[in-house]
């Protein structure tokens, strides 16, 4: 690939940041980062990412029981004082940590910090659901424990004006009444939407992330696409040993969308692949700002950005899809 091949950078309205058309997803689905056998293809992967323009790295608490930052906190050490990275990490909290949320949101965040090898994040998401009731999903709180005096926008706004983190955001997970209840009180910088070929409306329904008459804030988040491969069904990939299980997206999920995958598959133009369509389609969707992609080596970076310069999907691309009921 042509040294001179770069992601475009993007800005967020409102938040003084920017993000390239492609971040690298360092969660369990993947695995690569999660594996502390894989050191090498590691160093190797993100080494090129960088190149590439894929300077944003997004990573959790959670993701491999902290495993994902201790690799990259190791992959910064390698690559030495002289790169820029920015980096996003979550904190969700457990019903048992509800009881002292700012003791429980600082703590995750310095243990994040710690395994990172660093003294700030430029993104910090809240990774549980939000729902009417706690537990009404996987791991879901209410608006009350996000929004109440001592509640978790509180702690988040505590860090951020210790410097800790720069900007905050939450998962886009749960019902859309809680969110939006949420998303109104604050200009949360970004909000991580479900979003790929096999369900093209899926986070990004008209009603969330909109902004009511009485709200605070003046603007939406900026949508951060996730599950760009719909767990790797849209890459041929089988599923990952997380799929087999995850609550949040399971492998009934995969399946379902592994058909619809072999739909398009036989619909897609002879010149553009199912995995080419998918980060196109993510990459360029007028409502996304950026496409987190779990990269599992240097040569899936180089595809993804290959393909991601190509620019948006045709129409007719499209149109052959729906004419596939796809």
């Amino acid at each position: 690939m042509s040294a001179c091949i770069r992601v475009p950078q993007r800005m967020l309205p409102g938040a003084e940041l920017t993000l390239p058309a492609l971040a690298f997803g360092a969660g369990p689905v993947s695995a690569l980062m999660t594996d502390p056998a894989a050191r090498d293809r590691q160093l190797a992967t993100v080494e090129r990412a960088l190149a590439l323009g894929v300077d944003w790295f997004d990573t959790a608490a959670t993701y491999g029981n902290g495993e994902s930052e201790r690799s990259m906190g190791w992959a910064l050490r390698e690559l030495g004082s002289g790169i820029s990275v920015r980096m996003g990490t979550k904190v969700r909290l457990a019903t048992e940590q509800l009881a002292d949320i700012p003791g429980a949101v600082r703590a995750s965040v310095e243990g994040s910090l710690h395994r990172l090898g660093v003294d700030s994040v430029a993104l910090l998401q809240l990774h549980n659901s939000i729902t009417r009731q706690r537990g009404d999903q996987p791991t879901s709180i209410t608006p009350d424990d996000v929004l109440r005096p001592g509640g978790i926008l509180e702690a988040f706004a505590q860090l951020r004006g210790e410097g800790l983190i720069q900007h905050f955001g939450l998962t886009g997970l749960g019902d859309e009444a809680s969110l939006n209840e949420v998303l109104n009180a604050e200009p949360w910088a970004t909000m991580q939407v479900n979003l790929n070929l096999c369900d093209r409306s899926a986070g990004l329904r008209p009603g969330v992330g909109g902004v009511g008459s009485a709200g605070k804030s003046d603007r939406r988040p900026a949508r951060l696409a996730i599950r760009v491969f719909a767990g790797g069904a849209l890459a041929g990939r089988p599923p990952s040993a997380h799929t087999l299980t995850t609550k949040f997206f399971p492998l009934p999920i995969y399946e379902r969308d592994l058909r619809r995958a072999e739909l398009m598959r036989r619909a897609l133009p002879s010149d553009v692949s199912l995995p080419e369509a998918a980060v196109r389609f993510a990459a360029h969707h007028p409502h996304v700002t950026s496409a987190i992609v779990g990269f599992g080596s240097p040569e899936e970076v180089e595809d993804a950005v290959r393909w991601a310069v190509n620019g948006p999907l045709p129409d007719e691309v499209f149109a052959k899809l729906d004419r596939a009921g796809v």
